[in-house]
């Protein structure tokens, strides 16, 4: 080492990841089989920073190997205060050490040391060689180890704001000099390390007294001089000062084999580097590394990207230019568009079309005829290929705007996001390009009620501000489902992505314009039955407590509940023991307590009127209730509905029905058709496992739990008893979510024991469902993921966590996911089929809804035969199965009264 031209710096690798890692949100960085990146993510970035501010000649990275070490076997309770460190954040750790193989930088650990003595002993052969010193750590303990050869770069926010720690910073600081400053912290203590300093000393005082005496040594050899309440804490808390001071001093002599000469940074492989940026999903940090720090790189540095949306040439829309710059298109056409867009409706402000390196900008209000039909012609076409980001709420613009429906549909972002990612929460243009692309764009809070970004701020100060905005943004959107496809592809999932999620846009986009006919004068009449039954539970619940209280509020109910009426404690939470639903319904098991009997009738006759409240609420102008469904919101792939929700709608009860009865048939149709599947989820668990006496009890044309309790209990099908079949059927269907012996010892009130003994009869009876379920979770273990019979994936990478409950529910979750997914994509088949033979028989009928394994349709008249055979036949054909798929159909002049 040469001292006039040495540089060194030392990293505390654990203090920069954990940092990174709540800096950045977790899910916004993961790739597409679940690994969590935000902690690399930002670990690289501020490397990158450092690398190229810094210029270091010699690196070292050093990390903690666990939380034990010489100063817990001091003192159990050194830095027991802190959390547990999150399992997204530990599997983060060797993928940085990857990381940093690839830079060419050497990282170390140490048994039964931390990270911080490593960096003290590295400092100290540094100085000794004449290097200037770099030391990056959010350890304030690193602060005894700064002079005039070593500096400390200190975090102040984030990732990247730094402060830098000199003597004179120090001093200024904390009025004491950095070799001093761990006798201050043995004064004050160290909240993060669990090392409690003298009570009603701070930072200020213990300065005055070191600044006194010199040193805490001499302080001490003093102690009885000092005077006041102060004096006398320190002098009833001495032993804990000196063991501080034993503790937080760091260690400078260890016994490393890594000389000064072996920390030499000879640069970066761009080979690996790229290689791991790949996989990790950074398509962008290689470029900043070759920015930065190209002089350094071992390898052919990246080419420049040739196309970058900030490159993209956009014009405004010339009045009659249209049809010209569409037909100069060759390629697929990204849309990205701003408005407002809610509930089947949409109005759009502005958009943006790019191709080729080509952007154009219009306002739609001010198209002339001209334009106007080309871009209906154009939008109508087949062969002229769209990319949309959120094609559903375009198409709700496009209707109201009195435009075609968008054809020839080539990719929506916001699906294939969801598909390489089904866990993630938020589906935003901005995210998704920094994502895939490393990219960030001018984003907006502009969303639909699906949750998802539709394009750039509809807001904004002129039009030149939102025109360069909206171009930007539609040359990002062609570019992030170029990212897409290629992981679609080698994932397999491109089939399903063009053949079954693209299309079923506009299934549902037409579901939702069209609406379902709704009762007003129905619903307001059942609304007030429910605020009436309300109301009655409520006095009943007065008179057994014999004073008024508010129902709602749990503090009352706890008062009332476990202080007045002394009933069992149920489970405790920060706010006291918890009356939720569930907890109430258990008390009212044990108890038969009237006063829980009111509370839980209350709260059922609340819910159901708050249901039939949003119902009203939502009525259109047009006398329909137009829902929107959700195709990116369940991981299973199973659509969801919201605004309102019809998935929440009681199914078997008396209320329930009274509810659906609302939903009527429209004018200029005849009635209502319900199609639905017979057992759907337990047919496809018959063909994925092959089970012989499964798929025979499904042949056997009987009812099949009643079939399949005969095997499980050993009887005749006449002789099961409703129990036997009540029992059976919690069972076959807790198989397909995952129910664990406890859980369905609660669904059935019976004991865990008789829970097992029902689980081992019923493997016993179909012995490859228990394979399959145990091959399922094992391989998903090994591969990461499951899949459905139509290749749908979904990643658990919580199969491998340390961490018994997580693995637990992923393990739960890994079971259902293949059995609830391949039903989704059953319907999702059957959906798409239908709506093609509707269109090709020309018939008027219509899909209004997708309820679970339910569709319901509204019947033209004269076309209730043609109808019924049509959906059925689609719906029975939806998939090759071990057993027959089966449906059943019902008609009415209402949803409940076309149930069947």
């Amino acid at each position: 080492m040469t001292a006039s031209q040495s540089r060194l710096l030392l990293i505390d690798g654990h203090s920069m990841a954990y940092r990174a890692f709540f800096a950045l949100p977790a899910e916004k960085f993961s790739t597409e089989d679940g690994q969590v990146t935000n902690a690399v993510y930002g670990f690289a970035s501020m490397l990158i920073n450092l690398l190229r501010d810094e210029k270091p000649t010699h690196i070292a990275v050093a990390f903690d190997i666990s939380r034990k070490s010489f100063r817990t076997e001091e003192y159990a309770e050194y830095k027991a205060g802190r959390a547990v460190t999150p399992p997204e954040f530990k599997s983060q750790i060797p993928i940085i050490q990857e990381l940093l193989q690839a830079l060419g930088i050497k990282w170390l650990t140490k048994e039964n040391y931390e990270a911080d003595d490593i960096i003290a002993t590295l400092a100290a052969r540094g100085e000794a060689a004449g290097a200037d010193t770099l030391i990056s750590s959010g350890d304030r303990d690193v602060i005894q180890l700064v002079n005039d050869a070593v500096t400390l770069l200190y975090p102040v926010k984030g990732v990247t704001d730094l402060a830098r720690y000199t003597p004179d910073f120090v001093e200024d600081k904390y009025a004491v000099t950095p070799d001093r400053y761990r006798d201050l912290a043995a004064l004050v203590g160290e909240k993060s390390d669990n090392l409690p300093g003298v009570p009603g000393v701070g930072p200020k005082t213990a300065a005055k007294w070191i600044s006194k005496y010199g040193s805490l040594d001499a302080l001490v050899g003093k102690i009885d001089e000092i005077g006041g309440k102060a004096g006398q804490s320190l002098r009833d808390h001495l032993d804990d000062v000196l063991r501080n001071h034993r503790l937080n001093g760091l260690v400078r002599d260890l016994d490393l084999p890594e000389g000064i000469d072996d920390l030499t940074w000879k640069g970066w492989s761009v080979e690996e580097t790229n290689q791991l940026f790949d996989a990790l999903q950074f398509r962008t940090l290689g470029e900043r590394i070759n920015a930065g720090l190209g002089d350094k790189s071992v390898g052919e540095a990246p080419p420049p990207k040739e196309t970058e949306a900030d490159d993209i040439h956009a014009a405004k829309l010339e009045p009659g230019g249209m049809a010209a710059w569409l037909d100069q298109r060759s390629g697929d056409v990204a849309i990205a568009y701003t408005g407002t867009f809610e509930s089947g409706a949409g109005s759009f402000d502005s958009i943006a079309l790019a191709e080729g390196g080509e952007a154009l900008w219009f306002d739609p209000s001010q198209l002339d005829a001209e334009d106007d039909r080309a871009w209906a012609r154009w939008l109508s076409t087949e062969r002229h290929g769209k990319i949309v980001h959120d094609v559903k709420g375009f198409t709700w613009g496009a209707d109201a705007a009195g435009w075609p429906r968008p054809a020839g549909l080539k990719a929506d972002t916001v699906i294939g996001a969801y598909l390489l990612k089904p866990e993630q929460r938020n589906y935003a243009l901005g995210d998704l390009a920094m994502q895939y692309l490393g990219r960030e764009i001018e984003t907006t809070a502009q969303q639909t009620n699906q949750g998802t970004l539709v394009g750039l701020d509809a807001v904004m100060a002129d039009d030149d501000s939102r025109f360069e905005a909206d171009c930007a943004a539609a040359g990002v959107i062609g570019e992030l489902a170029a990212a897409e496809t290629e992981r679609l592809a080698e994932r397999r999932q491109a089939r399903l992505a063009e053949e079954m999620e693209y299309p079923l846009t506009g299934v549902l986009a037409r579901m939702e314009i069209t609406g379902i006919g709704a009762d007003e004068g129905h619903f307001a009449d059942i609304e007030a039955s429910f605020a009436g039954k309300a109301k009655e539970a409520t006095d009943q619940a007065h008179a057994i407590v014999g004073r008024q209280f508010n129902m709602g509020s749990p503090k009352q109910l706890q008062e009332i509940l476990f202080d007045e009426l002394k009933m069992p404690k149920t489970k405790r939470t920060k706010t006291g023991y918890t009356t939720n639903a569930e907890a109430l319904g258990q008390l009212y098991t044990k108890t038969r307590h009237p006063l829980l009997e009111q509370l839980l009738r209350y709260r059922d006759v609340e819910k159901l009127k708050q249901i039939v409240a949003s119902l009203r609420a939502t009525i259109q102008t047009d006398g329909r209730i137009h829902t929107t469904f959700h195709q990116t919101v369940a991981a299973t792939g199973r659509l969801s509905s919201s605004d309102p929700n019809l998935q929440n709608i009681p199914v078997r009860s008396e209320a329930g029905r009274d509810i659906r009865a609302g939903f009527v048939v429209g004018e200029g149709y005849e009635s209502l058709m319900t199609m639905d599947y017979s057992q759907i989820e337990m047919r496809i668990m018959a063909s994925l496992t092959g089970d012989e006496g499964l798929i025979d009890a499904f042949r056997s044309g009987e009812d099949i739990h009643r079939a399949v309790a005969a095997k499980v209990f050993g009887v005749e099908p006449a002789e099961v008893t409703a129990e036997h079949r009540r029992k059976t059927k919690a069972m076959s269907y807790g198989l397909a979510y995952g129910l664990s012996t406890y859980g369905l010892s609660q669904q059935l009130g019976i004991s865990t024991e008789e829970a097992q003994q029902l689980a081992n009869d019923y493997f016993d009876r179909f012995g490859k469902v228990r394979d399959y379920l145990h091959t399922v979770v094992e391989e998903a273990r090994k591969t990461g993921y499951t899949e459905t019979i139509m290749g749908r994936r979904r990643y658990f990478p919580d199969l491998t966590s340390d961490n018994r409950q997580r693995r637990e529910m992923a393990e739960r979750a890994a079971l259902n996911a293949p059995i609830q997914g391949s039903a989704a994509d059953i319907m999702k088949t059957a959906m798409l089929d239908v709506d093609r033979e509707l269109r090709a028989q020309k018939l008027d009928s219509r899909v209004l809804l997708q309820v679970h394994d339910e569709l319901v349709c509204e019947v033209a008249p004269g076309e209730a035969q043609r109808l019924e055979k049509l959906v059925s036949e689609q719906m029975s054909s939806a998939a090759e199965l071990a057993v027959p798929l089966t449906v059943s159909a019902g008609f009415g002049d209402s949803w409940e009264a076309a149930a069947h």
